[in-house]
């Protein structure tokens, strides 16, 4: 289908900065938004930020004003800027995107990356 890869997750202390990729890849037609999630130790998956095709975003009041989510069109990639990070912030940060792409028709899609650890130190 759609493979999805995250990458640039780490170690970083706390007040640092972590950035984030998310590489779609295959016979893509058009990316109608990416997402980042993020799951710590014994929580739920929960919504991080979301960017749509026409540049609106969404974020978690946990991370507004901290974290920054952006795309490249071109390159069928989103990144997530992560600023100013805090202890909470460390959990497995999972990409989604959604969109169309096609074999021998046009099909719609949904995919998860497999997930980066992103840790941040006291």
């Amino acid at each position: 289908q759609v493979p999805v890869v995250e990458s640039g997750g780490g170690l970083v202390e706390a007040g640092g900065s972590l950035r984030l990729s998310c590489a779609a890849s295959g016979n893509i037609m058009r990316i109608s938004a990416m997402a980042w999630y993020r799951q710590a130790p014994g929580e739920q998956r929960e919504l991080v930020a979301e960017i749509t095709g026409g540049g609106s975003t969404t974020y978690s009041d946990s991370v507004k004003g901290r974290f920054t989510i952006s795309r490249d069109d071109a390159k069928n990639t989103a990144y997530l800027q992560m600023n100013t990070v805090k202890h909470e912030d460390t959990a497995v940060y999972y990409c989604k995107a959604n969109g169309i792409y096609r074999d021998d028709y046009y099909r719609p899609f949904e995919s998860w990356g497999q997930g980066t650890q992103v840790t941040v130190s006291s």
